[in-house]
This record gives structure tokens, sequence and C-alpha cells, in this order.
């Protein structure tokens, strides 16, 4: 398994285990999505962790700095926000309401931080949640490029955590302490340790290769860039294991959609495998906020 390479700058301690159900506002676009949150939630719930809540906004492709700049257009809003959980981000942020809020870039990324200002908008959506709550716990969800890349799914997985991530996003704003602690929610990094553990014949019924993540399109053909019900409960795993310093393993696999229909079956195996690799890779990734007992 690779290990990200923790920055001699960056600005992650250690941050204790929360006591009570999180207080979540997820900004990005739709590879955060309805579901994932929503699949958190009841993750957190199934841990009595009654007090989880979640609120998001989210676009198509969306840049931070279209979520900052009112006259920027944010591609597919109304699709993307036509929900109860809905709350707009500049409202959300300035009323200090939650206790941890986790921030995502477009991708491709290399096209956010030329063509938008990513560092720069990072910056500025961090500053502003840690005015309005001194406390509030920050992440930066790493996510993941086209299945189909011509560069190629493993190499980009592997190479663009600390290349683009941590070296072009992160960094700027590690740099600067009056930013405060900004920690990673590693999806790219589980989903590469699949990817490796999948190619090496670790398999199980319905997870066989990396395509068994992601969703066919009405007209039958494989959306390589969005997740299914599987893919997103994998993430859904990552975010509870991170948020809450506890195990994946063992945790139910039988949730709702955020539409409150009965997600597609996922196998035991299946859903077995899926824990297991996030324990492994939390428990190798700097920058998340675990303490090194909940890292082990």
């Amino acid at each position: 398994m690779s290990q990200s390479a923790t920055s001699d700058t960056a600005n992650a301690p250690p941050l204790s285990p929360p006591a009570q159900g999180l207080r979540v506002y997820h900004l990005g676009h739709s590879l955060v999505g309805q579901d994932m949150p929503a699949m958190l939630e009841q993750l957190a719930q199934a841990q009595g962790l009654t007090g989880h809540h979640h609120n998001s906004q989210l676009g198509w492709g969306t840049p931070l700095r279209a979520h900052w700049e009112p006259d920027v257009e944010i591609g597919g809003f109304e699709a993307e926000n036509d929900h109860p959980r809905f709350r707009p981000a500049h409202e959300a942020i300035s009323s200090g309401e939650y206790d941890a809020v986790v921030l995502t870039e477009m991708v491709e990324l290399r096209d956010a931080i030329r063509y938008h200002d990513s560092p720069r908008y990072l910056a500025l959506w961090v500053e502003a949640a840690r005015a309005a709550n001194p406390d509030v716990r920050l992440y930066l969800y790493k996510t993941w490029h086209d299945l189909a890349h011509d560069e190629g799914w493993l190499p980009r997985l592997e190479n663009d955590p600390t290349e683009l991530w941590e070296a072009q996003l992160l960094a700027s704003v590690w740099a600067d302490p009056a930013l405060g602690p900004l920690h990673v929610i590693p999806a790219t990094g589980v989903l590469a340790e699949l990817t490796r553990r999948l190619q090496a014949g670790e398999t199980a019924p319905g997870l066989t290769r990396p395509e068994d993540l992601f969703r066919i399109n009405p007209d039958g053909a494989l959306d390589t860039m969005h997740l299914n019900d599987q893919g997103n409960y994998l993430i859904a795993l990552t975010h509870f294991a991170v948020l809450y310093q506890q195990p994946a393993q063992g945790m139910p696999y039988a949730l709702l959609t955020a539409a409150g229909e009965p997600m597609a079956p996922i196998a035991p195996e299946a859903a077995a495998l899926l824990q297991e690799v996030v324990d492994a890779v939390l428990a190798v990734t700097p920058n998340t906020g675990l303490t090194p007992r909940a890292a082990r």
C-alpha cells in the first residue's frame, strides 16, 4: 500500500474523537451528491450519534470559486439542490452552526487550479468558516478523476493526492497559521487501495473491478465519473471513519438513499472488503485528524 507523504508544513494535527453527532456542511458538486451524505448520517445514527445532521450546496462540476462569487454561474444548481438539506453556502458557513465543514474542488483538478484559482478560493472558504466558528473542524475531501482518463485510473489515484491536492491546494492553507488546521478525507487513497486489491484478485460478489463502483446510465453505458450505491457507500464509510474516528469494519450496509429508498443490495463479502480497505488506508494516511490510537 502506498502512503501519502506528510508535508513538513502540514497543519493537520490529531483531533479528539467527537463525543456526539456532528452538524456537517458539505460544499462541492456531484461527487458529493445527495446519497453519500445521507448514508453518512445513517452510519452515525447507527452508532448512537443521533445528533448528526447535514446540509449542503452542490452543482455540476462546480469549482469553489463559483460557490464563492455571486456572479459566477453554478451549473445544475436547481437540480442538485432540490432537496430538503440544501442551505445556501454563504449563509450556512457564516452562521457558525456547523461542527465540521467538508470542502472539495471540481475535477479535472488541474483545470480548477489553472482556470479557477483553487488555492485562493479554498483559503477564502476556510477563512470564512474559521471566522464564524473558531472551533469548526475543516476537511478537504479528495475526490477522483474520470475512470477512463487516458493517463490511467490507478496512476492518477496514486499521484494526485500529493502532486495536486496537497502541493497545489492544501499547501497554501497549511502555510498560513491564521487559517488554522485543515484535514483531509482521502477518498482518492481509498479508491487506489481498493483498485490494487481488486487487481490482485481480492474480490467479492459484485465487486471484482473498479467499474463495479460506478453508475450505469439509462442507455446502458457506464458513467465513468459518478458512483453507484456501492461506490457511495464506500465514500460514506470513509467520511464516517475520518469524522468520527471509528472503525468502518462492522458498520451496517443496508442503508437508504437520500430519497428514502433502499440502496441497491451489497453482498456481505463486498461490504466487508470495502470496510477493511477504509480502515487499512486510514491507518497509514497522514493529516486526517485521527489520533495514533485511532489510526492503528
